[in-house]
């Protein structure tokens, strides 16, 4: 034996046993197992395992963009009212027109009854503070309208389809669901993966719960009806004002306050939020902690309004107006909560953040865990008749290079199976399917290496020659098929869904490892057997 053939030996065996504890391995610890059971635990950490086999839920969820576009024109307004007001421009009234999800992208601001005499001011504050971003134009003399520029549009696009990804991925990874994932699906919808959740009636709640919490200045109420709020301002609510309702609760009637428009804090200044159980009346309830910034705004405002009432609001209803009855710094509660559930619930939601836009729940598909373990077993199945079926035929028509062809094949489908779980990669059905066809691909690169070794022999070639020249010829024919397959692979990866993924993934993995055990692996076989002869004289092929 050669000192090349030892040192590939080497590198083969280095790579085996690598790929072996990429799969006895614990992924949290690092350590192997010291017992069957914790071979058998850690194998099924190490081989993640996608809906379709294990069970679980695939969420489709289409993002309301308009949502973002509002909630966006909305701010805008707000500035301009106060800038307007600070330079003292008096005006009619700022409203925005209210798109569908087809229509998003044509929000617009319209401004009526801008004095004449105040037009030039006019202009240059909204040119000044909004040009960049929103165009100007003029209706008539006093009314004007501003529309979102094209580049705004994408921008608010890109961010809340990002802030949703994120958002939805923190509220996930709260409930603790291991292998779950969230992943985009064209340019307005995600599909949420749940693998073991075949019920996910609970998750849907918290997914789809915008969870906007806001604390606000009361400032009248309550009421029992928003014309009742009305008539006490006279009939005239002031812009630095807004009405909301409580929303009928069990055994609570809708109750209206009047509020101020700017909240004193935000979900956005919460530090923390956990559930906890009132000592002295067993309820749940739902602390927060604000940030170092919010806890010196809110203990400046809660102790310059003592005696007076703060609304805690969610998702613009009232859950509660309490009286500010000392300086408060950074922590708050919200009561009633009705059970640990829901309290829990609502701090795992503050903790994630609001989201950005109302998701619309498009599809659903659940696959239970009997059906998951019928894919498994068949899947299973088939791949091992394959396998069989190809050593066989490659053992009756090759002879003992068939064992070469066996024993390189084995070790492919190894790497495969490691690399999936070094890389964390999720199997499922079509990835199955993606391993069946690196075996058939493996067999074909073996098939057209001993075709060539014997095309050579015929010529009349000796025995090492004769492997030289066909792993050399056959060397380009190979990775000329594989790279094309890669590319392919790569355009199915940008452009599938989960399960196209999955089936490309496992694919490029397999060529990779065809490459090594065809080309590397197959070829160091062939030497240890030749021993180094220069005039063997036979091949078993």
């Amino acid at each position: 034996m050669t000192s090349n053939t030892k040192i590939r030996l080497l590198i083969i065996v280095a790579v085996t046993l690598v790929c072996i504890y990429g799969l006895i391995r614990d992924p949290d610890t690092m350590g192997i197992p010291t017992s069957k059971q914790e071979l058998v635990e850690h194998w099924r950490k190490n081989i993640r395992l996608g809906t379709d086999l294990k069970g679980g839920s695939n969420l489709v969820y289409q993002i309301e963009m308009q949502d973002a576009f509002k909630l966006e024109a909305d701010t805008i307004i707000q500035r301009l009212r106060d800038e307007l007001a600070k330079a003292s421009i008096p005006f009619a009234d700022i409203t925005r027109n209210d798109p569908d999800f087809d229509h998003a992208n044509s929000i617009q601001i319209n401004i009526a009854g801008v004095p004449g005499t105040k037009a030039g001011d006019f202009r240059t504050i909204a040119n000044d503070n909004f040009g960049s971003v929103w165009i100007l134009t003029p209706v008539n003399e006093t009314d004007y309208r501003m529309t979102m520029k094209a580049s705004e549009a994408l921008r608010v696009r890109s961010d809340t389809l990002s802030q949703t990804i994120n958002t939805v991925e923190k509220k996930i990874n709260g409930l603790g669901l291991a292998e779950s994932s969230v992943q985009q699906r064209g340019e307005s919808q995600i599909l949420v993966t749940l693998p073991g959740v075949d019920d996910p009636a609970r998750i849907k709640q918290i997914l789809q719960t915008a969870a906007i919490l806001e604390l606000y200045e009361v400032q009248g109420g309550p009421f029992a009806s928003r014309e009742e709020a009305m008539q006490s301002k006279n009939g005239i609510l002031p812009l630095s004002s807004q009405i909301l309702g409580s929303g009928a609760r069990a055994g609570t009637p809708n109750e209206f306050y009047i509020l101020a428009r700017t909240p004193v804090v935000t979900g956005r200044d919460l530090r923390d939020a956990k559930p906890t159980q009132n000592g002295q009346t067993g309820g749940w309830e739902t602390n927060f902690v604000l940030t170092q910034d919010a806890a010196k705004r809110f203990e400046k405002f809660t102790g310059s309004h003592i005696n007076d009432r703060l609304a805690i609001v969610l998702d613009k209803k009232v859950l509660s107006a309490p009286t500010i009855q000392a300086k408060i710094s950074d922590n708050g509660v919200i009561t009633n909560m009705g059970g640990h559930d829901a309290a829990a619930d609502l701090a795992l939601n503050l903790k994630a953040g609001s989201l950005p836009a109302s998701l619309l729940n498009m599809e659903e598909r659940s696959v239970g865990p009997s059906l998951g373990a019928d894919s498994i077993r068949q899947g299973i199945v088939s791949g091992i008749a394959g396998v069989v079926a190809v050593v066989a035929l490659m053992l009756i028509y090759y002879k003992r290079s068939g064992i070469n062809a066996t024993l390189a094949l084995i070790l492919n489908a190894l790497i495969l199976v490691a690399a999936l779980s070094y890389f964390e990669a999720v199997l499922t059905l079509p990835g199955i399917a993606g391993i069946i066809l690196t075996i058939g691909m493996a067999v074909d690169s073996n098939v057209l290496i001993f075709e060539r070794i014997r095309e050579e022999l015929r010529a009349g070639k000796a025995v090492v020659a004769a492997v030289e020249a066909g792993f050399g010829k056959a060397f380009l024919t190979i990775i000329d098929t594989h790279v094309t397959t890669i590319v392919s692979c790569c355009f199915l990866f940008l452009f599938g869904t989960g399960p196209v993924k999955g089936f490309a993934v496992t694919l490029v993995i397999g060529l990779f490892a065809n490459v090594f055990t065809a080309v590397f692996v197959s070829r160091t076989i062939f030497n240890w057997e030749l021993g180094g002869q220069k005039r063997a004289v036979t091949l078993s092929i």
